[in-house]
């Protein structure tokens, strides 16, 4: 089973973004997706943005997490 992470988008440059992941900031890859700006939310899996998702979608997977602990 392979585990994402949802992070928000706090900036997009040659291919990679910096995101935030509840506090914790990494930069990944951006080349799966197009037109990513800063405040889009993405679901994250091995360094790479794999997909974009609403922030409804966020809350969702935060509250499955937090229900995980």
């Amino acid at each position: 089973m392979c585990v994402g992470l949802t992070a928000k988008v706090m900036k997009v440059q040659d291919g990679m973004a910096v995101v935030d992941a509840t506090g914790a900031q990494r930069t990944v890859s951006a080349e799966l997706l197009s037109g990513l700006e800063p405040g889009d939310y993405v679901m994250v899996h091995a360094g790479m943005a794999i997909a974009k998702i609403t922030s409804d979608d966020k809350k969702e997977t935060d509250k499955i997490m937090g229900e995980l602990n």
